[in-house]
């Protein structure tokens, strides 16, 4: 599941510009969107950048671009941004969810108002636990 348009125009905002040659020489940037759509592929999977789908840019641009936006201190910005919009009127944490209505079936898929209202849960959530990761490991990032 990639971002969507809605989704995209919260996050884009805090992703740094990139700085471009004097010279104009170099390879072309892949797109911000698609990196970062690999690098939430990843971080909702839990598997490794090697097995990062052919649909996103390669593993290593998505991996350095990860550790870029880590060393510029992003990750931080865009889950403040994401919690500026959050509405915890549902949530749970450590927990999972299922639906209990009568006569629906076992495995019912959420309907498409609760996933649309909790895609920025699910981001925030995703980044708050990269970011803990990232504590957990000594790696840093300047603020």
């Amino acid at each position: 599941m990639d971002l969507t348009n809605e989704q995209w125009a919260v996050v884009a905002p805090h992703l740094p510009k990139p700085r471009q040659r004097a010279d104009g020489k170099g390879r072309p940037r892949h797109d911000d969107r698609a990196v970062l759509n690999g690098i939430l592929w990843v971080l909702r999977t839990g598997a490794p950048w090697k097995d990062l789908p052919d649909r996103y840019p390669s593993s290593s641009t998505c991996h350095l671009r990860f550790q870029e936006w880590n060393e510029q201190g992003v990750w931080p910005t865009v889950l403040s941004a994401l919690s500026e919009h959050l509405d915890l009127t549902e949530a749970s944490i450590d927990a999972t969810f299922a639906s209990a209505k009568k006569g629906e079936p076992m495995l019912a898929k959420p309907n498409g108002a609760r996933e649309r209202r909790l895609w920025r849960l699910q981001t925030a959530m995703a980044i708050l636990g990269l970011s803990q990761l990232l504590q957990q490991t000594g790696t840093k990032h300047s603020s």
